[in-house]
């Protein structure tokens, strides 16, 4: 065991220790947290929802490696990700001998996590080749997701190059030649840690973020390959060994159509060492534990994915798995900061009784418990239609979700983080507890794969104004009400005249660019529509099931609170929430007439 070794097992031993010892003399005095428990395990809500949209055979293969990731989030990863984020790559610009070849240096921790995303669960490979986990086929992009989802809890800035490393892979295999796929796929979709290949994808530049058609990086053809000469400002798992990046050849068109794909190895067929250097690497607000920097490239040799015309085409194919991915990190994280909340609240007496028995800070978890649903659900949904490629109806399901999730779900991240923080108090603000990280994460997610803007554009002016994306969605959240049994029959009436006014106010801001300025509304009123009858559904199939029947309470909350914002006019229509908010907070099922007289009342 070397010194950095001895100092990770000493961090985490003294971390440990002083938990131990806290939680031994507190009293009730200092709230306990979530570390030492086995997130999957103890995700009731994941439990509900996982059998109604996985194969039942794949979900039972599943389910002990998913219970050792859950075990692992709660104790040792959860242990190197508190190390990794505190000992931040550092970037080496000489080696030994002065020459200029930069290395990024990054901390024990950090390696040990890679082990254990690639090469204990291979993360980055199972929706890709098969193989993984012992699964004859590649798995459906939902498996990915709740791995991700699962991951996300204890380590979030991993997360990036993991999934960056599939969809690479997977441009590659559509627009490589046959020679670049042999001699590049199989290392980067590996498992062996001494043969994998890291994977980036290298799109911004200074003059263009959500601008991509902006990019001036120029690319000039020499023989079989391309020279790369210019800059690119931000640039995530900056050491990777491979990456694929948009450049515009010589001579093409200004904005988008004139942007082509490139697959760009850091090192070449002789050895040396491929002619672009790492500028720096940036000073985050948070994924500390992942390096980012700033590239300038001098003539790196690169190869041409697909027609040159249609890059940026090729690399927006890629933007549905990375915002679903970025959906299942928001998820995941929302899960830890719920989770983080109520063992706050349970575990802390105030004034005389226990947090959680205090009115407002109940109503308080209720703000944390609803967006954190549902984004469950939004993932659960966008997961299974992820997987229907060649489905029309599947395609238009997943181009209007993803844009639609990423906007709403990647900001309630951030609210749900800050209130989590606040149901700590003074403590969740030091960097002892987990919710100071949680908070700085939690921002990303409105900044990578397009901003709230642009998202919300997205949605309202492309998938819905131009594709029509709409109409295959409101017709599958019509049958998935139909179809779901024992919702009285007021409540479903409420949930239909909600769904009728959003999808309507949505139709009217995409009729007329004068509307642009409520694409934003729009988004968020399309999500809570599509959540709360996702909660609903979910809630009625596992109540008449026998099981728990929550996810319907949840959905009223969706209509009363996300979707409808009715200003509060009384107290007596609010009483219903009183027994709802007991039932949600407690540890037992909710039967399916407990959930339907909640809807009733």
């Amino acid at each position: 065991m070397n010194y950095q070794d001895r100092t990770i097992s000493s961090e985490a031993s003294n971390r440990q220790l002083a938990s131990r010892t806290a939680t031994a003399e507190r009293s009730k005095k200092l709230a306990n947290s979530t570390e030492g428990g086995n997130f999957f395990a103890e995700d009731r809500n994941i439990a509900t929802v996982l059998p109604q949209y996985m194969d039942a055979a794949l979900l039972t293969h599943l389910k002990p490696h998913l219970t050792e990731l859950g075990a692992l989030c709660g104790g040792r990863l959860a242990e190197l990700s508190d190390v990794a984020e505190r000992n931040k790559p550092k970037l080496a610009s000489r080696d030994r001998y002065g020459r200029d070849d930069e290395t990024v240096e990054y901390h024990p921790a950090y390696k040990e996590m890679e082990n254990i995303a690639y090469g204990q669960f291979g993360i980055h490979a199972m929706a890709y080749r098969p193989g993984v986990l012992g699964w004859p086929t590649a798995m459906p992009p939902l498996a990915k997701y709740v791995f991700q989802y699962l991951f996300s809890q204890a380590e979030f800035g991993l997360l990036c190059p993991v999934n960056m490393a599939g969809s690479s892979s997977e441009l590659l295999r559509r627009y490589g030649s046959q020679e670049l796929k042999d001699q590049y796929l199989p290392a980067m979709l590996s498992q062996d840690m001494s043969e994998l290949m890291r994977s980036a994808q290298f799109i911004t530049e200074k003059a263009g973020g959500s601008d991509v058609g902006a990019a001036e990086l120029k690319a000039v053809p020499e023989g079989d390959h391309w020279r790369l000469y210019g800059e690119k400002w931000f640039c995530s798992n900056v050491s990777a060994d491979v990456v694929v990046l948009l450049a515009r050849p010589e001579g093409a068109q200004a904005g988008g159509k004139g942007l082509g794909l490139y697959f760009m190895p850091k090192s070449l067929p002789d050895g040396s060492r491929n002619s672009y250097k790492i500028a720096r690497i940036k000073d985050k607000l948070g994924s500390n534990s992942m390096a980012s920097g700033e590239v300038v490239l001098d003539g790196a040799v690169a190869y041409l994915l697909g027609d040159q015309t249609r890059g940026l085409k090729h690399m927006l194919e890629m933007v549905n798995s990375s915002r679903v991915s970025h959906l299942a990190r928001a998820a995941g994280m929302m899960r830890r900061c719920l989770n983080e909340a109520l063992v706050a609240a349970r575990t802390r007496d105030a004034f005389g009784k226990t947090v959680i028995d205090h009115p407002l800070m109940r109503r308080q978890l209720m703000k944390l418990m609803v967006p954190t649903e549902q984004a469950l659900s939004a993932l659960m949904y966008a997961g299974m239609v992820s997987h229907a490629e060649g489905d029309p109806k599947a395609e238009k399901l997943l181009r209007i979700m993803t844009p639609l999730a990423k906007y709403r779900a990647c900001r309630d991240n951030i609210t749900v983080a800050t209130g989590a923080m606040e149901a700590r108090g003074g403590n969740g603000y030091i960097e002892d507890w987990p919710n100071a990280r949680l908070v700085r994460d939690a921002h990303l997610g409105v900044l990578w794969d397009g901003t709230s803007n642009i998202n919300a554009l997205d949605a309202l002016q492309r998938s819905l104004k131009k594709e029509r994306a709409h109409v295959d969605l409101r017709k599958d959240l019509d049958e998935r009400l139909k179809a779901a049994s024992g919702i009285p029959g007021q409540f479903r009436t409420r949930m239909e005249k909600a769904l009728d006014s959003a999808f309507s106010f949505a139709e009217e801001v995409a009729s007329s660019p004068e509307n642009e300025r409520f694409c934003r509304v729009a988004a968020g009123l399309l999500y809570h529509a599509t959540t709360m009858v996702l909660l609903a559904a979910e809630g009625a199939r596992a109540g008449g099931e026998g099981g728990d029947a929550r996810r319907l309470v949840l959905a009223r909350f969706a209509l009363e609170h996300r979707l409808l914002r009715n200003p509060l006019t009384s107290i007596e229509s609010q009483r219903w929430e009183e027994d709802a908010i007991d039932a949600l907070l407690r540890d037992e099922p909710v039967s399916m007439d407990a959930a339907a007289t909640l809807m009733s009342l």
